[in-house]
Parts: structure tokens; C-alpha cells; sequence
């Protein structure tokens, strides 16, 4: 397949008008300047690497749209892949949350469970490629036995280390947080901060969460699976995790806590969303904060795959570096992060993902190529003439 008159962004430049050529899935030649009979003519869009997306929570809401509303795992997953493929993302990492029985059915052990087997069943005929990303919580008490099957049968690519307990981590504003819960959950601000209340005196009936936290460490050590902290908000939690062997901070709540996080080595990942919006919706650090002070690695979807393309777009604009520090947030930073060497950016040799985007009221993307094979489009990009013969 050839691709011709793009506005490339490699890792560490940008070539104006070039042309790509792929085989057998693999990025085989780039080129500065536009070839004749192209398959694929860009008229000047963008070729952007194919987004990895670390940290992505729709699985969930496909699987159960409303409360109690259960659809077919299947419907759900192939619903969930066709919105990450035209939203560019070629690698997918699902955030399947494993958390006491009082978070509700849809995150129950069970559910967790066929979830995870229904996307390792389906893997192969799905647009994207899905891997699962487990989000424990440390008052989960089986969480390590949980984690030791999961990856003795190697259904997990990364673990990460949460402790949503209000007053603390994410939340550890309550006035926002329990604003934040009368809104959603429709109840009175009263019942809401019982509610809030009651999730904190729960947090001593889980057990040691040291021990927790510690056994999933020690575990993801010995069987080669990257671990990533959640929440971060203080120095102290960053160096507790660091020690662990933590390589990815998520979600660091403050400037100064994402500084610590990148002295000590570990990539900052934080939301997309966020990053496009310019503030946190739980009061915390910003995305764009964060990139303008240097400390930010990795963008992920967090819960709005569509933001990622225009958040990047957005970014590059308030970047010396432009375009290709942007990008590589969502590309060449978290494929160095997982220890990806196959893919992340456009390189001769690498896998042929890829997305084709345009510049525009709104950034729009117009085609998804994963492993050299257009998986997603809406139509706009122009077949060129060895294509049409």
C-alpha cells in the first residue's frame, strides 16, 4: 500500500508533504515528497503514529448503558472497538476495575471476570488491539490471588494501584467530591455526604492494604507486567510506589507531585479530556498545566476516546516541539512505557499503524490503518489511481 502527499509527524520532525510506503503490515519506506499512483491520496492531511491508549473506562458503560440494563458482552465489545478504530486508537488497553462488592454489579468479580475472557476470546477479530489494563483497588481483599491467576494465564499487560477512598487520592477535595456525587447520583447534598461518609468507615473493614498493595508489586515483578500508581498526591506515595517498582504515575493530582514522579523515573500519564478541556472535573492538576511544565508523558482516553486527537492537536500548538512532542503522548511515550518496541511512531520497520486526520473547525479524523490494513473510514480520504484501476 502506498500512501502519498501527507503531512507526516515522525518522532522528531514533521515532513511537509511526504509519502509512505507499507508491506506485509510493516512500515517499509518513507519518503520527503509526494509519489504518483497512490493508493491512498492525503491531499495534505495528517499521518499521524496510531494512538495507545493506556488507560481507557468504556468497556464497562457498552457492556451496561444504564443501571441494571445489562447487552450481550459481545454487542458490547464490538460496539466499544468500532468507537476506539474511528477514534484512532490501534492499541487499546481496557481499565477493568477489580474493587470490593459495595462498588456495584458491573465491577463485581464475576462480570470483571467474563469480561476479560470475552475480549481474549474475540481478540482476533477485532478491529483494534485489546489488551486488559486491571485497576485493583488496595481494599480489594482477594486482589492478589485475583492478579496471580490473571496473569499466570497472561490475560494482563498492566496492573495499576488505586485507593478511591474519599479524602484522599482523586478525591481528596470531599466538598468537590461530594458535590460531585449529589450531581450525578440525582440526591440531596445531605445524602450525599452520608454517602461519602460511609465509603470512608468501609475503608477500615478491607483489611491491610499494605498488604495489597505490596503482593500485586511483588507479583507484577516476577511475571514481567508493568505496574502503574494511581491518584498520586503526596511525595510520600510517590516514593512508596517508585520503591515498589512502579513505572508509570497515573493521574498525579498536583504539580509537584507529577515532578517527583518524573525525577524518580516514572512516565506521568493523565486524561485526555482533560488535557483538551484545560481542567481537571475533580478540581485537580491540569493536563496542560502539567505539558507546559514539562512533566506530562502520556495522554490516555480515559472515559472520551474522541478527545484524544484534537487534545493532541491543541498540545502541539502550545509546544516548541510542536506536533511531535504532542503526539508522541499518545503514541511513542506509552509505547516506551509498556516496553512496546514494534510500534509508536512512523518509522521504517515498525507496524503499519497509523491515522489520518485533517486540521478543521474541529480536528476530524478521517481513516484508521492498523497493521497496514485500513480498519476504519469515513469516506472523505481520496482513492488514488493504481487503487481505482
Amino acid at each position: 500500500m502506498l500512501l502519498s502527499d501527507f503531512e507526516i509527524v515522525l518522532k522528531d520532525r514533521v515532513i511537509e508533504r511526504g509519502s509512505l510506503r507499507i508491506e506485509d503490515g510493516v512500515i517499509a519506506e518513507i519518503h520527503e515528497k509526494p509519489v504518483a499512483n497512490a493508493d491512498i491520496d492525503g491531499e495534505g492531511r495528517l499521518l499521524l503514529p496510531g494512538f495507545i491508549d493506556i488507560h481507557g473506562d468504556m468497556i464497562e458503560k457498552e457492556v451496561e448503558p444504564r443501571a441494571n440494563v445489562r447487552m450481550p458482552l459481545e454487542l458490547g465489545i464490538y460496539d466499544l472497538d468500532k468507537k476506539l478504530a474511528a477514534n484512532g486508537i490501534t492499541t487499546a488497553y481496557a481499565a477493568l476495575a477489580f474493587t470490593p462488592a459495595t462498588y456495584g454489579h458491573v465491577r463485581s468479580l464475576e462480570n470483571t471476570i467474563a469480561i476479560i475472557e470475552a475480549l481474549a476470546s474475540m481478540r482476533s477479530e477485532l478491529l483494534v488491539d485489546h489488551r486488559v489494563h486491571a485497576r485493583f483497588e488496595v481494599t480489594f481483599p482477594s486482589a492478589v490471588a485475583v492478579a496471580e491467576k490473571l496473569m499466570d494465564s497472561g490475560a494482563l499487560g498492566l496492573i495499576s494501584l488505586m485507593d478511591h477512598t474519599p479524602g484522599q487520592g482523586q478525591y481528596r477535595d470531599l466538598e468537590i467530591h461530594t458535590r460531585n456525587m449529589a450531581k450525578t447520583k440525582k440526591i440531596d447534598y445531605a445524602t450525599a455526604v452520608e454517602m461519602v461518609k460511609q465509603r470512608i468507615a468501609e475503608r477500615e473493614t478491607h483489611g491491610d492494604a499494605m498488604h495489597v498493595v505490596s503482593g500485586l508489586a511483588e507479583l507484577a515483578r516476577a511475571r514481567g507486567v508493568v505496574v502503574a500508581s494511581h491518584d498520586d498526591d503526596t511525595l510520600e506515595k510517590v516514593a512508596l510506589l517508585h520503591g515498589l517498582g512502579a513505572a508509570i504515575s497515573e493521574f498525579p493530582i498536583t504539580l509537584e507531585v507529577a515532578a517527583e514522579a518524573r525525577r524518580r523515573g516514572l512516565a506521568t500519564a493523565m486524561g485526555a479530556p482533560n488535557a483538551l478541556r484545560g481542567l481537571s472535573y475533580s478540581g485537580n492538576l491540569s493536563a496542560r498545566e502539567a505539558f507546559a511544565a514539562g512533566v506530562l508523558d502520556i495522554l490516555a482516553s480515559d472515559y472520551h476516546p474522541s478527545a484524544i486527537l484534537p487534545a493532541v492537536l491543541a498540545l502541539g500548538e502550545m509546544s516548541e516541539r510542536g506536533l511531535p512532542a504532542s503526539v508522541a503522548l499518545a503514541s511513542a511515550n506509552p509505547a516506551t512505557a509498556l516496553g512496546m518496541t514494534d510500534r509508536g511512531h512512523i518509522c521504517e520497520g515498525l507496524r503499519a499503524d497509523l491515522v489520518i486526520a485533517e486540521r478543521g473547525r474541529m480536528p476530524r479524523l478521517r481513516a484508521t490503518i492498523r497493521g497496514g490494513r485500513k480498519v476504519w473510514s469515513d469516506g472523505a480520504v481520496t482513492v488514488g489511481a493504481k487503487a481505482a484501476a
